[in-house]
């Protein structure tokens, strides 16, 4: 399937990366219709000043229409247009590897570089806790963070070509790749935590509700600019069908010129934020959620020994082994299978108007006082699909012809993931709005992003597994050449040495759906009635006892 255009979530595909960060959402707090008492997110939240001033403060007294500060609003938008950049070309890279024929252990490798949005919790208090106060609390850490990524980009750009393997005789060093795209994505994390702390404070507290809003678009239009147009523009295929009127061997833009290009960008833009942009210095906070980096580690972990709190991260730790194949490895198998991979990136297009109606449309009904109601209808369902994928990925092939494929199988490609999608929305706005009822209004930002973070983890190393699985779960056979076998890869080269080749005969990919959709509806019987249980429970269950 095509690479989703979806903002990320709280502790951030999106959640959206390769096929898995494409079909799975990170949660990010959603518009703030979903939810009107959990705006901050970060951890050890002076952020909080924003939406505990003094009643008695200016900013209070005297209410700001959005106009008043339009430019902070612009700015917010820019930086996490800027945001997901680093997201949308990550998301890429598994889509030019699998071009390239590189093995499903390969990528279930690259596939931690998807991790740190998700465990950004571990070093988060430390961004929050850390600054230059005569510079700016989060300039202190937006600014060297953007020059960072700004000259990493640039450098990048030099030697992406190399790890790519597109030098002649070589082939992609997926290690190398692995490690220079999850320090990439680490300080996009960063980014992230400083962005989203100084949304909540730049804003005034009538219009703090915008933050949430410039972050989904933002990253919508980040995560656009990085992955489609990027996979468009880089294809010679498409810019010589669409854009050209003499054809070429390369598409109008490279990797090179990209990472060049909007490295360019971060380093002028932060800039002038660091020159021109002053943070708000006459918001103080009313009250703190934690004292400091101790305290707020020490918070974590009071949180998750609270019996409800550990019966729920265990049970959404392992809630979408089920979806893992769908999501992980379906939209590589159709470029395995010769649907190129821009044409999989645009079919995401079409998508936006959808995945923007339906947060709104299915908050309706999780916003009374049992949401998990919504997720535990919907996931037979979303299983269900899963074995759709894959009977889309065995019909491919038959549907393929010289000039590609017919414009009906691009219909029933997008009307597939278009259902996949209301399925997926359903059980992310349940859980986003679980997560905010029960989060302790005291320590609601510290509180939201532990649970935040669980449920991301709980979609991260199931989409790793599942990669990792394909190649092992596939079975070999060695045509044309007596006694030999296809189990490694040096029997491989063994037996096109002797004159044969290695024909599968049994698909590691079609093997995993059925063993995945069979263990989400076990997890479904069995442990579905537990989650829903949980909505049971007293508030007093799911409030923290500090001690001071």
């Amino acid at each position: 399937m095509s690479p989703t255009i979806s903002y990320k979530d709280s502790s951030r595909q999106r959640r959206p990366g390769g096929y898995h960060q494409s079909m799975d959402m990170e949660i990010k707090p959603p518009p703030p219709a979903l939810y009107m008492d959990n705006h901050t997110e970060r951890l050890g939240e002076d952020d909080t000043e924003a939406l505990l001033q003094e009643h008695n403060s200016p900013s209070y007294m005297v209410p700001r229409g959005y106009r008043a500060e339009l430019g902070s609003i612009l700015l917010l938008l820019f930086l996490y247009v800027l945001q997901g950049i680093p997201l949308g070309l990550a998301g890429s890279i598994p889509l030019i590897l699998q071009s390239k024929n590189v093995s499903y252990k390969d990528q279930a490798f690259f596939s931690f570089v998807f991790w740190p949005f998700s465990l950004k919790l571990l070093w988060a208090p430390l961004v929050d806790a850390v600054y230059f106060k005569s510079f700016g609390r989060r300039k202190s850490w937006l600014v060297p963070t953007q020059y960072i990524l700004g000259f990493f980009m640039m450098y990048l750009s030099t030697q992406v070509d190399f790890l790519l393997g597109d030098v002649e005789g070589k082939s992609p060093d997926v290690v190398a790749l692995t490690v220079t795209f999850f320090l990439f994505e680490f300080l996009a994390a960063t980014q992230d935590i400083a962005v989203d702390g100084w949304a909540l404070t730049m804003l005034s507290r009538e219009n703090v509700g915008y933050a949430s809003t410039c972050n989904s678009v933002g990253q919508t239009a980040g995560y656009f600019l990085g992955n489609v147009l990027f996979l468009a523009l880089e294809s010679a295929s498409f810019c010589n069908t669409y854009l050209r009127f003499q054809p070429q061997p390369k598409g109008i833009v490279t990797l090179s010129d990209f990472l060049f290009f909007w490295g360019a960008v971060f380093l002028i833009t932060t800039t002038l934020v660091a020159l021109l942009k002053k943070e708000n210095k006459e918001v103080t906070p009313s009250k703190e959620e934690t004292k400091g980096i101790t305290d707020t580690y020490k918070l974590l972990f009071s949180i998750v020994r609270m019996p409800a709190v550990l019966t729920f991260c265990i049970l959404i730790l392992t809630a979408k082994v089920g979806f893992s194949a769908a999501d992980a490895v379906t939209g590589l198998k159709l470029v395995e299978e010769g649907v190129p991979k821009e044409h999989l990136a645009l079919l995401a297009v079409p998508i936006v108007p959808l995945q923007i109606i339906l947060p709104l449309i299915i908050s309706k009904y999780t916003a009374g006082p049992q949401p998990l109601n919504t997720f535990y209808k919907a996931m037979p369902f979303r299983l269900l699909i899963g074995l759709e994928f894959a009977l889309l990925v065995w019909w491919t092939p038959k549907v393929q012809h010289e000039g590609g494929f017919p414009i009906y199988y691009y219909i029933v490609v997008l009307l597939s993931y278009a259902l996949h999608q209301i399925t997926l929305y359903s059980m992310y706005v349940a859980i986003m709005a679980f997560n905010a009822k029960v989060s302790d209004p005291l320590i609601g930002g510290t509180y939201m992003t532990l649970l935040n973070t669980v449920s991301n983890l709980g979609g991260n190393w199931p989409a790793t597994v599942a990669l990792w699985l394909v190649d092992p779960l596939t079975v070999k056979e060695c045509i044309g050449a007596q006694e030999q076998s296809c189990g490694t890869t040096a029997a491989v080269e063994l037996c096109t040495k002797l004159g044969g080749s290695c024909v599968t005969t049994l698909d590691g990919y079609y093997v995993e759906s059925i063993i995945c959709v069979a263990l989400g509806f076990v997890w479904w019987f069995l442990l579905g009635p537990k989650l829903k249980k949980l909505q049971d429970e007293g508030q007093s269950s799911w409030k923290c006892k500090r001690t001071n």
